[in-house]
């Protein structure tokens, strides 16, 4: 029997039984569309936190207050030995490789203009901000390179608050009460969107001393920089401790470069893709165990077909490979529609809730096809092998 015959049998076997050859097919088709579906949604959420982590660049370092212990807490959340200063941030904008540098203190606080008023994010920053966080000034300036102690009352908006307040007026020019103190407006920022729940166009950005005064705070919480493209991050890391271990007298700061948050955050995230796609193998095992028991029913019905077959000079690896290629091709089937499935769900997923990330790479496609035809291949094995087992003669005399 040629390869050609043994395929056109086993395509006629699966049309010849169309109910049983769908609903085994169906099983298939399930458990492929639930894998190809959550790892659509685990594929889509790694990318979203990805794009959200590197939308500021990516040769970014963050330097926070307090050392980290075992336990994963920062110092800067409970107390110190020494605080982050304006003067931190200055002597590290002098570290060669380091091409910026952000002091950043943050906190909450009304906003008011001509009876308007806004509750929202005060960012206390420092001129380098549209450098080193990638944000674009849409009109005036940011602010700017004042004596970083004695820095002028300047605000600049985001984007979101200058539509609230001065809705289609220029606000250039015009002052504002933050916290009760005014500011001048000098500048408005393009659109940034939103980074893990924060909103960055509701904000407001001012001088990190005067924010510092604002919300009654000793010590900067962050420290931002940025440094050349081609330096190591390490590298620069080491000069960064060894200059503030010099002027603290003592490792009482965390230093974070962005490729270690990036690492952690893809093997989590790439942990969490294989768990849910995981979960939707359950109901690809259940497909499997399907096709394992029309298989073997289907050996039990075709017993005398089979001694036919070896009686016109079929042998039993031509025997196997018929109820094989069955087996497979009812996989086959059932991974298309399952991938059609799939991938068709997470389409209509995401226009139905767009805030919710998919995404279905063609590795995922083809990976799922090739699971389910594994899947076929090892549940039509037993089956088979008990066809190609069968003496001709016996088989005949079941007939």
């Amino acid at each position: 029997m040629k390869i050609r015959d043994a395929t056109a049998l086993a395509f006629n076997a699966v049309r010849t039984h169309r109910m049983r050859s769908v609903l085994t097919a169906l099983g298939i088709a399930v458990g492929i569309a639930s894998v190809v579906l959550l790892t659509s949604l685990g594929e889509g959420v790694h990318q979203f936190l990805l794009s959200e982590f590197t939308q500021f660049g990516t040769h970014l370092i963050a330097v926070n207050p307090g050392k980290t212990t075992t336990a994963g807490v920062s110092g800067a959340l409970i107390s110190n030995v020494r605080p982050l200063t304006l003067e931190d941030a200055v002597a590290l904008r002098r570290i060669p490789e380091v091409k910026g540098s952000v002091p950043v203190a943050w906190g909450n606080a009304a906003v008011e203009f001509d009876r308007r008023r806004r509750r929202t994010y005060i960012f206390g920053t420092g001129p380098e901000v549209p450098r080193v966080w990638k944000m674009e000034v849409a009109i005036g300036r940011f602010l700017p390179d004042d004596d970083p102690r004695a820095a002028r009352a300047f605000a600049v908006l985001g984007s979101r608050v200058k539509a609230e307040l001065f809705g289609s007026r220029n606000p250039l020019g015009t002052w504002i009460r933050i916290g009760g103190e005014r500011y001048r407006v000098i500048g408005v920022m393009a659109s940034k969107g939103q980074m893990l729940g924060f909103d960055l166009d509701d904000a407001v950005y001012i001088p990190a001393a005067r924010a510092l005064s604002l919300f009654n705070r000793e010590s900067l919480l962050e420290i931002d920089l940025v440094y050349e493209a081609g330096i190591s991050a390490d590298q620069v890391k080491k000069k960064i401790a060894h200059l503030l271990i010099s002027r603290h007298g003592a490792e009482d700061f965390t230093i974070t470069t962005q490729e270690q948050m990036l690492s952690v955050l893809g093997s989590v995230l790439n942990i969490l893709t294989l768990a849910i796609g995981a979960l939707g193998g359950i109901s690809l095992v259940v497909g499997g165990v399907g096709i394992l028991t029309i298989m073997t029913i289907a050996v039990q019905e075709r017993t005398g077909e089979i001694g036919l077959l070896r009686a016109l000079g079929a042998g039993r690896n031509q025997i196997l490979l018929l109820f094989i290629g069955e087996a497979v091709a009812l996989a086959g089937i059932g991974g298309l529609a399952g991938l059609v499935l799939g991938a068709g769900g997470a389409w209509l997923l995401h226009a139905l809730v767009p805030a919710l990330p998919t995404h279905t790479p063609w590795s995922y496609a083809v990976l799922a096809e090739l699971l389910a035809a594994a899947v076929g291949l090892g549940a039509g094995v037993i089956p088979a092998l008990k066809a190609a087992g069968m003496d001709p003669v016996d088989a005949l005399r079941a007939e």
